[in-house]
């Protein structure tokens, strides 16, 4: 079985779609003939979310041994059963911005660093069974020198940001106890342990 990314477009039939919802994002539901490996084609139907594709990062501060990490309320997983703030690291919607552009100007807002270096070190689609968004995930170093403003996000879209800066052994302890739930924040914090600071993972 080969590992090659694999073209679908000769295998799919688009017949029809409806726009649930255009409100806040874009929810449509397609109803499509797809191909499957017997070569028989079965007719199915699937909704999306089109919120666009947006840019994640982890700031660490390699002599210090910190990462900044936010804390915000999220509606969503408080009508899940969380009840409390959602520690996430900086992210933001592209908004027709390129990754870099989006998530320099995404972390100056949430937490007043100006970071003078990023690397997009990999990129995902979070939950493709549903959401077409693909997320660029970067890291970069910083410096207490490099805040320039108080962060905290944008009011008028009713962000209230709260900013952390805890060790990078701390940070993962706490997505060990659950403190850290959130899926993007736990992949750059793995990847931190793995490539940024190798000798923690190995504690």
């Amino acid at each position: 079985m080969s590992g090659s990314v694999m073209s679908v477009a000769d295998r799919l039939q688009v017949e029809d779609v409806r726009v649930l919802s255009d409100d806040w994002y874009l929810l449509t539901k397609a109803t499509f003939r797809y191909r499957r490996r017997d070569g028989t084609w079965q007719q199915q139907s699937r909704e999306a979310y089109d919120r666009g594709n947006g840019a994640a990062i982890l700031l660490y501060d390699p002599t210090r041994r910190t990462v900044i990490l936010t804390r915000q309320f999220r509606y969503p997983t408080f009508i899940n059963g969380y009840d409390g703030l959602l520690i996430e690291v900086p992210a933001g919607l592209l908004d027709e911005a390129s990754p870099e552009q989006r998530i320099r100007a995404e972390v100056e807002e949430e937490t007043g660093y100006r970071v003078r270096a990023v690397r997009q070190v990999f990129q995902a689609f979070m939950s493709p069974g549903s959401v077409t968004e693909k997320l660029y995930f970067f890291v970069g170093a910083y410096h207490p020198a490099d805040r320039v403003a108080e962060g905290g996000g944008e009011e008028a879209e009713g962000e209230d940001i709260d900013l952390l800066e805890v060790p990078i052994a701390e940070a993962l302890a706490m997505m060990e106890k659950g403190e850290i739930c959130d899926a993007k924040t736990i992949m750059l914090l793995q990847y931190a342990a793995l490539h940024l600071f190798p000798e923690v993972a190995g504690s």
